[in-house]
């Protein structure tokens, strides 16, 4: 999988608009509470914004695929989500830095992994797997290389050069490598003309089946558990009095820890069903939250930790995509992808938010203790996608 050069670029594409508009926010919230010396909160709800219009665009992207566009949907969001994370060294007022995460939010849901694998799926079908594997294998790394560098260029240049450099890295060079790959996909699909044979499939149809929303709660309740750990995981560490520098550390091992989890997933494929390991996945991430707890008292549980969510989280990003065309079919894929990543990325958008309330109320270990009940809930709830959804694998449903 690692010789085909489309997916490779892809991977590398994928890894660095990762990096460039979606970890830089956790990777410098720390530099944005102590100047301008906004709060946790304001911050959240710029977040907050950023991923709820991601999902919301979500639904139309999706079906701008399925007409032909995605490889100018990519491009274009990637660079328009560049410049603007540019212009964010121009906001003064948090009211500023909201608007323009707003409208990087609208940028992300064209350019990430919901239409990166809903381009895969189109153009490869039931082999998209391997291609999916890949790209997630590398952009994995995206986190590891977002809190150093991130880091390493608003200590020394200040937050507001870190953002103009990384924003015109983005626009400038990565949104053309996304053009590129994106475009060589979608002349894979033209190159197979059965693809165009699928007859249509209205929205209210399968908007109308139990298996989609059980199935989009549970992914959006896994969201929600990874998006709250991740936006407040350096807030965290520092109210366990760990140093700066080992915080960054550990959240920059994250993205290893979601390629080992990748790796280990092709192994354990060969034993386990894609729904084994989605159990899996939904019990690692629970067990983390709890780990996360304890480590605040017993650091050294940092590292346990780091492997049981990263992996939970790596996994999944690959299953979800397999798991929606196993339970919802391969028909007008990218309409059911795009509503899908609406509820996944309502439950990410708002779980920034709802941890900072939660952690003014009771601190972060009460927002940790609900985020392992949130963990179980999403398990249970994909058990009944899995039970009233049935397998579409050579079916048009």
């Amino acid at each position: 999988m690692f010789r085909d050069r489309t997916i490779l670029i892809m991977a590398l594409g994928q890894t660095l608009v990762w990096a460039g508009l979606f970890y830089v926010f956790p990777a410098l919230i720390l530099h944005w509470t102590a100047d301008p010396g906004w709060s946790k909160s304001q911050l959240s709800v710029a977040i907050a914004i950023a991923v709820f219009l991601s999902g919301l665009a979500s639904m139309v992207a999706g079906p701008v695929i399925d007409r032909g566009f995605g490889p100018a949907l990519m491009a274009g969001c990637a660079g328009l989500g560049g410049l603007a994370l540019a212009t964010l060294s121009q906001a003064h007022e948090i009211w500023q830095f909201q608007a323009i995460w707003a409208f990087i939010g609208l940028c992300l849901a064209g350019c990430l992994y919901e239409p990166c694998f809903v381009l895969v799926t189109r153009a490869r079908g039931a082999e998209a797997k391997g291609g999916i594997v890949a790209i997630t294998l590398v952009a994995g790394f995206a986190g590891t290389l977002s809190f150093p560098v991130a880091n390493a260029l608003a200590g020394g240049l200040g937050w507001r050069t870190a953002v103009q450099v990384i924003g015109l890295f983005v626009a400038l060079i990565v949104a053309p490598l996304l053009w590129w790959a994106a475009a060589r996909l979608e002349r894979e699909r033209r190159a197979h003309p059965h693809h165009a044979a699928e007859a249509p499939e209205t929205q209210p149809r399968f908007l109308r089946r139990p298996a989609f929303w059980a199935l989009g709660l549970a992914m959006a309740l896994m969201a929600t558990v990874h998006s709250a750990t991740l936006q407040h995981l350096l807030p965290i560490l520092d109210e366990h009095s760990i140093a700066p520098a080992t915080a960054v550390f550990v959240a920059s091992l994250i993205g290893p820890m979601q390629v080992a989890g990748r790796l280990a997933m092709i192994w354990a494929g060969r034993f386990l069903s894609h729904h084994g390991l989605t159990l899996t996945c939904f019990a690692m991430i629970g067990t983390a939250e709890i780990v996360l707890v304890a480590s605040g008292r017993a650091p050294i549980l940092l590292w346990l930790f780091v492997p049981l969510f990263g992996g939970a989280v790596g996994v999944v990003s690959i299953l979800r995509p397999l798991l929606a065309r196993e339970i919802l079919g391969a028909r007008n894929f990218g309409a059911k992808s795009g509503a899908l990543a609406f509820l996944f990325l309502a439950g990410g958008a708002s779980a920034p938010w709802l941890g900072a309330l939660i952690w003014g109320w009771g601190g972060y270990d009460a927002m940790l203790a609900l985020l392992t009940c949130a963990a179980a809930l999403g398990a249970g709830l994909y058990a009944i996608a899995r039970r009233f959804g049935a397998d579409a694998r050579g079916h048009t449903s």
